[in-house]
């Protein structure tokens, strides 16, 4: 076991890595890719170019720039920004991460917990009416844009309903610590929550639904018919056990990502300034050390989040404990 966890955490480092390499080359030794012509402005002349390439290190080779910025970002925590001046790029990846985390988490245990239920009840009344209403409803979940749901929820809780009994306990848009005021934290993220959750909730309890129906077409549920556990029983012990898997799977994938900043457009809705847009607006500027750290913050979450599901495989099904 500890042999496997040492095995996947070089597997991460190499990832990470290789994703380190690509982004740097691509913006950095790509051609027409010159940094120094972005911070020295359009009409710039040849020898203010040729100051700007010293000062920032452009002109040392390729590798040595790469290991100066990968030092800047993990040890020193010094790299300022290409376009806001004296602007430290990790202390604004810090201060963001809170943000992001905050609605992530959220959201992810929202959409967990409510398509389990989902996916149990349709899989033990399959194609019955309560199956086919919670499918259409995942269906109608799936098919709404993130970014529309959010505007559309904005003018409900913001404007048409604010003053209504229904909608009045909800605070402008915006973020608050959850160490300064941890219910104004909550009530800013209640909606924003809502509506992340929903797209995922469709999509899980499908899968879910479909998995344990395959799960309980398997031998090992026979077996259990066979030996006279009840229905209840076999469903929540043995089929959806093994169907978590899949769950799983995608869970480690979305979370990772979200948390990596593709939560964007539900952060711009509602006005979150987290790692999502932080990326935006450096994209926005082409602000190359931004981007960089971005990145390598985005990546670090993906792989770890993949790594976490590989481990939870052992827990949720004991035949790969002998792999």
């Amino acid at each position: 076991m500890i042999y496997a966890i040492l095995r996947r955490f070089g597997q991460m480092l190499f990832v990470m890595f290789g994703i380190s390499v690509i982004v740097f080359l691509i913006f950095f030794a790509t051609p027409g890719a010159d940094p120094a012509a972005r911070i020295a402005g359009r009409n710039a002349s040849p020898e203010v170019l040729e100051a700007v390439r010293h000062s920032f290190g452009f002109d040392r080779p390729l590798y040595v720039q790469y290991v100066t910025m990968m030092e800047k970002i993990f040890v020193t925590g010094d790299l300022t920004s290409f376009v806001n001046r004296g602007w430290k790029v990790v202390p604004a990846v810090m201060d963001s991460i809170p943000v992001t985390l905050s609605l992530v988490f959220g959201a992810a245990i929202l959409w967990v917990v409510v398509s389990i239920i989902i996916g149990i009840v349709a899989a033990a009344t399959r194609d019955s009416w309560l199956d086919k209403l919670l499918m259409a409803l995942g269906l109608l979940g799936i098919s709404m844009p993130v970014y529309w749901l959010g505007e559309v929820m904005n003018l409900i809780t913001q404007s048409r309903y604010h003053d209504s009994w229904a909608f009045s306990w909800v605070p402008p848009l915006g973020y608050k610590n959850f160490s300064d005021d941890p219910k104004g934290w909550f009530l800013t993220l209640v909606i924003p929550w809502i509506t992340l959750a929903i797209l995922y909730i469709g999509i899980y309890g499908r899968v879910l639904r479909a998995a344990i129906i395959e799960s309980l077409q398997e031998d090992y549920i026979r077996t259990a018919r066979a030996k006279g556990l009840s229905e209840t029983r076999i469903l929540l012990r043995h089929a959806l056990r093994t169907s978590l898997i899949a769950f799983v799977t995608l869970f480690g994938l979305d979370f990772g990502a979200l948390v990596g900043g593709s939560a964007l457009l539900t952060e711009v809705v509602f006005g979150l300034h987290g790692i999502g847009k932080l990326t935006y607006d450096a994209l926005q500027n082409l602000d190359l050390p931004m981007i960089m750290a971005t990145v390598m913050y985005a990546s670090m979450f993906v792989v770890v989040a993949n790594a976490v599901v590989d481990f939870v495989y052992i827990l949720l099904d004991p035949r790969l404990r002998t792999s």
